[in-house]
Formats: C-alpha cells, sequence, structure tokens
C-alpha cells in the first residue's frame, strides 16, 4: 500500500549555523549552541507551549531540507571513517528516504512575544530547518539503561583547537567575541571534515558560525593531531 502525508512545518528554526558543513553530527555535541524555534502559523499560539516551561528538554523532528530528496539504501558513517558501508536505517545518515531528522536538545528559555519562539541549546540543525513536531523528553521513558550503540558506543574523539595570533585579535574586537570563542572551540574540537581528509595539514577548510568564517586547518601539536584557526572573517 502506498500513502502519502502532508505535513506542515511547526516551527524554523535560526540559530548559529548558516551552512551545513560545520553543524555538529549529533545533538548535544555543541553545548554552546543556541538557536530559536520560531513557531509558524496556524500553529503560532501562545496557547500550543502552555505548560512546557516544566520540561528541560525535547524532542525535535525535522526535515533534512538542503539534502537531495533521493536516498541510499547503504551508506558510509564518519565513525567507520567514511569507507565501510552500513544500510542506511542501521545509520543516522541525512540521505533518509524521508529527509526526516530527530534530535534531542535542551530548553534555553520561552518566549511568547512576539512570536511564540523556544529557544534551544546543544542543537545539530541548520539555519531555516523545517521542525515537524515538538515533544518533550521523559527521562523514564526515553532513557534506556545498558542499550547498545554498534559502531558508535562512544562519543566521538575531541581534538585540540589552537588560534594564530591575527584569530586572537579578531575574536578580541568582536562584541561577541568570548562565547563565539566557546561556540568555535565546541565545534572544531569534532572535526567536521570528511573522515578521508585526516592527516591532510596543507589544505584550509571554512566553517560559518553566527556571523563569522572560520578558516582551520590540521596542525600537528606535541606530536598529536590538532586544529588550528588560521583566520576568522566576518561576514
Amino acid at each position: 500500500m502506498t500513502t502519502t502525508f502532508d505535513m506542515m512545518p511547526v516551527a524554523i528554526v535560526e540559530g548559529c549555523y548558516p551552512d551545513k558543513f560545520g553543524v555538529p553530527r549529533q545533538p548535544g555535541l555543541a553545548s554552546s549552541a543556541t538557536a530559536r524555534l520560531v513557531l509558524q502559523p496556524p500553529f503560532d499560539t501562545a496557547d500550543a507551549l502552555r505548560g512546557l516551561e516544566d520540561f528541560s528538554h525535547v524532542w525535535l523532528t525535522f526535515v533534512f531540507h538542503r539534502n537531495p530528496t533521493e536516498w541510499h539504501a547503504l551508506v558510509r558513517p564518519p565513525r567507520l571513517g567514511g569507507n565501510r558501508k552500513v544500510g542506511v536505517f542501521a545509520s543516522r545518515a541525512t540521505h533518509r528516504p524521508n529527509r526526516l531528522g530527530l534530535s534531542l536538545v535542551e530548553i534555553a528559555g520561552i518566549e511568547c512575544t512576539p512570536h511564540p519562539t523556544i529557544i534551544i541549546r546543544g542543537h545539530d540543525l541548520v539555519d531555516d530547518t523545517p521542525v515537524l513536531d515538538i515533544k518533550p523528553y521523559l527521562p523514564w521513558s526515553d532513557s534506556v539503561d545498558n542499550a547498545r550503540a554498534g559502531f558508535a558506543p562512544a562519543p566521538p574523539p575531541q581534538y585540540a583547537v589552537i588560534y594564530s595570533e591575527a584569530a586572537r585579535k579578531t575574536l578580541a574586537a568582536h562584541p561577541d567575541g568570548d562565547t563565539l570563542v566557546t561556540l568555535i572551540n565546541d565545534v572544531i574540537a569534532q572535526d567536521p571534515r570528511p573522515a578521508y581528509h585526516h592527516g591532510n595539514t596543507e589544505r584550509l577548510y571554512g566553517v560559518r558560525l553566527r556571523d563569522i568564517d572560520v578558516k582551520f586547518r590540521e596542525t600537528v601539536l606535541d606530536g598529536q593531531c590538532a586544529l588550528k584557526i588560521v583566520a576568522i572573517d566576518t561576514l
């Protein structure tokens, strides 16, 4: 049986990730990342948020709206080095049959004027992401003891992040430099590059965060891989 469903976004994301590159691969990895979930008509009523202030986290069902519509039965998860294939339903790959994503985020605040809005923290959503549903997180139901996590049994490794003098000066002059440093460290420490780029110390990469473009490359610090912020451009 073939059935289709019409859906409308209940909210739109306004956050700190203008582009897909650099967005954390899972929620909660960049705890300093904040965004606004702005409710959309006809769901933009404060009544729809009544009681949500009593919860600390919510589940968001959303659409990977910047992905192509085609999907792949086999995908290459970054945690497996980008080489080994697993089934799409054994992964959290973005190239899915219905392009649906699921994220658990922290509620940092709720505003009812001028537009009903939820401020969230620790998200992994690119700007303008359409959110299809919002549900409270229930720790006694949604957390499972002794659950198995397959090929991703632990959080990804974190790399040291160092700054050039030019990058430090740019951040020092920025009106929001202190919080940007925290966000940059959270995002870059996870190494957003494709897994097969590891070991390349020549290539320069750029990640857009809020109103800046962060240029970085791989380097070596005390014999270990590190990521160096070479320059920061204001957009």
